[in-house]
């Protein structure tokens, strides 16, 4: 018999697992039919959510094939670690092997993918993506996707980093004829990234065998368990080099799909005047905007003609400055929705719409042209800019009135002049610590897909905090401060912000006020004063601390601290949120805005303003019984849970 389950949940450093035991031990427990419930019960602890039913059926039937082979290739004693989260992503790597090198003796680790497909197919000329008949989009293909694991890994764990010789990657589809997946091999294999069938059992246990000892894995495991993770290379410390030098980001998974659609599309349109339309779609830290860099980047270096435009100031003019600081014709790549009205039809190659859930009606506002107030549907404009546009957005990021980026939108855009769209979805986590427990715990805190406020259970990849008063909360972000982390406050518009700024002033207006703590609300305008930086640059000019964000200034940013003040716009009375539209100092928002649009608009505030933070973040209510509800909600020590015994 096996010992009772012990399950690293989550270690320090927000790397996580599902299960951790010898090969041996693994295969006692499936021979018991009690690791897929081990699994299901874990997963639902971890994720705060069940596991679907396609998850479960692959721990029911690829896991035992797994561990088959390693029981007969002899490799008994290494360790199995079951779905192995990427650092700072919510990605898993189906098992890594933990075990001894044959030759060198040094430890030795084998990224495993597990697949049940039977056959599969590349995607036309495009051998990196493939189809299987089951998949309606897609997917990357399975040599490539194990391949981006683990040099995903090596760029985020810092024991892999010492010793990178030490890590192999290898898809095992176990179901598989040769013939059946035969094309899939046009993909290059290497030590990283490799592929064995059902039909190639015997030299998948010589491939094991090459890599791992029959010797016991549990100390090498330690190792990679206990090494050290690096922080996540955040968008704008890496933009420059991004664009002009080389790619600085590890693309994997949907992110990879992604940018692999997209290139396609461009191919495509070079070999025969073809025009696409791609839309990629996902939650706050799901790469939305890294895929945007990376295609703009390997955009600019191919000479291919593509722009980055936005309907966000701050994030245009932040990517004009970091990107562009030394070469000015890198800031000409950045432009505004609007700058495309009498633009000549697909006169670029690639227009990449980030943000796009900004988009509006019409591109026409007060200082345009009567010439080029056509009525036109901002959309419909861009699309006709390129021949390939690509739209990146979150619907639940639409936070103004008249923002209409959605996905039916565009589709319904791009039907109407008889185009393809293509509508890749991003299911990963990159912000937030990579929690996707966290993502989902936001969404049903504010009842954004129907869900209700839940207890948050903490999952050690992100740190959730209560304050009592804005003064512990900025206390609580000093500190951070101290030690090297970057943080800001931000809070619902619920203050009047003072706009115009003489040269007599000796300081900031403090116009958020809450008792007598008061601060001023990020400056206003282009320009630097008294020290503090212009509103596009309040996220990431350390000088922005102190001054209180609003969600025009922090939306499609990131800071390792997030402090949320919640003001009294959204109050919780009893069983329910309740929005405030007289509380709301928006200028936005007019006596016209319908009841159910602030009320909507409102909740996306706080869903952005809440899920900036990438270690953690710490929420504020002006409402005592709403602070009451938080606190009901987030226990006191909410940040690492470590080993949990089942």
């Amino acid at each position: 018999m096996p010992p009772p389950a012990r399950v690293f949940f989550v270690l320090p450093g927000g790397i996580s697992l599902l299960f951790r035991e010898s090969a041996a031990s693994v295969a006692t427990r499936i021979l018991e039919g009690s690791l897929a419930l081990h699994l299901t019960e874990n997963f639902r602890h971890q994720h705060g959510r069940n596991a679907g039913q396609a998850e479960i059926r692959s721990w029911e039937r690829s896991l035992p094939a797994l561990v088959n082979a390693l029981m007969e290739a002899g490799l008994d004693n290494i360790e199995v670690l079951i779905e192995y989260s990427l650092p700072l992503t919510s990605k898993r790597a189906d098992a890594v092997l933990a075990g001894v090198h044959p030759t060198t003796g040094e430890p030795s680790y084998v990224v495993v993918e597990l697949k049940q497909w039977s056959a599969a197919y590349p995607e036309e000329d495009e051998p990196l993506l493939c189809r299987i008949d089951a998949y309606p989009q897609p997917v990357l293909n399975p040599i490539e996707q194990v391949r981006g694991y683990c040099e995903y890994l090596l760029s985020f764990n810092g024991a892999l980093e010492r010793m990178p010789k030490s890590l192999a990657g290898v898809a095992f589809l176990h179901n598989a004829t040769e013939f059946g997946v035969a094309g899939l091999r046009s993909v290059k294999e290497d030590q990283r990234g490799r592929m064995y069938t059902g039909e190639q059992r015997g030299a998948f246990l010589d491939f094991l065998r090459s890599r791992l000892a029959a010797k016991p894995g549990a100390e090498a495991a330690d190792v990679l368990l206990s090494g050290k993770v690096r922080p996540s290379k955040q968008l704008m410390a890496v933009a420059a080099a991004e664009i002009r030098d080389r790619e600085q980001f590890v693309l994997i998974a949907e992110q990879r799909v992604a940018y692999e659609q997209v290139m396609s599309a461009v191919r495509k349109a070079k070999r025969s005047n073809h025009k696409q339309v791609v839309v990629v779609t996902g939650g706050p830290g799901s790469g939305k905007s890294v895929v945007a860099l990376s295609l703009l980047g390997e955009l600019y270096r191919r000479g291919v003609t593509a722009l980055h435009a936005t309907g966000s100031a701050s994030f245009t003019k932040t990517m004009r400055k970091v990107a562009g600081a030394r070469k000015p014709a890198v800031q000409q790549l950045f432009k505004y929705f609007n700058s495309f009205m009498d633009a000549e039809p697909n006169d670029l190659d690639v227009l990449i719409c980030d943000e796009a859930h900004r988009l509006r009606k019409t591109s026409a506002n007060r200082y345009t042209k009567a010439e080029l107030r056509t009525g036109r549907p901002q959309v419909a404009e861009l699309i006709d800019a390129a021949r390939v546009p690509v739209f990146l957005l979150d619907q639940h990021q639409v936070v103004r009135p008249g923002e209409m980026g959605t996905k039916e939108e565009i589709k319904r855009a791009a039907a109407a002049q008889g185009l393809e769209c293509t509508v890749v979805e991003l299911d990963g986590q990159f912000r937030c610590g990579g929690s996707d427990a966290y993502e989902k715990w936001v969404v049903d805190l504010l009842g954004l897909e129907g869900g209700t406020p839940s207890q948050w259970e903490p999952d050690g990849k992100l740190e959730l905090r209560t304050a009592e008063s804005p003064q512990e909360l900025e206390d609580f972000l000093v500190a951070r401060r101290k030690e090297d982390y970057s943080a800001r406050m931000s809070a619902g518009y619920c203050w009047k912000w003072t706009t115009k700024v003489t040269p007599d002033m000796t300081a900031l207006p403090v116009d958020v006020v809450i008792g007598d703590w008061a601060r001023p609300w990020n400056v206003f305008g282009e320009r630097s004063v008294l020290g503090a930086p212009p509103s596009p640059l309040w996220a990431t000019d350390p000088a922005g601390f102190g001054q209180v964000g609003c969600v025009y200034t922090a939306q499609g940013f990131e800071y390792d601290w997030s402090g949320v003040i919640i003001g009294p716009d959204l109050v919780w009375r009893t069983d329910r949120w309740i929005v405030d539209r007289t509380a709301s100092k928006d200028p936005i928002f007019t006596k016209a805005t319908p009841d159910s649009d602030i009320d909507r608009l409102i909740r996306n505030t706080y869903k952005v303003l809440l899920t900036r933070g990438m270690v953690g973040t710490i929420i504020y209510s002006t409402d005592p019984e709403t602070r009451e509800k938080l606190r009901s909600l987030v226990s006191p020590a909410s940040g690492v849970m470590a080993l949990v015994g089942v």
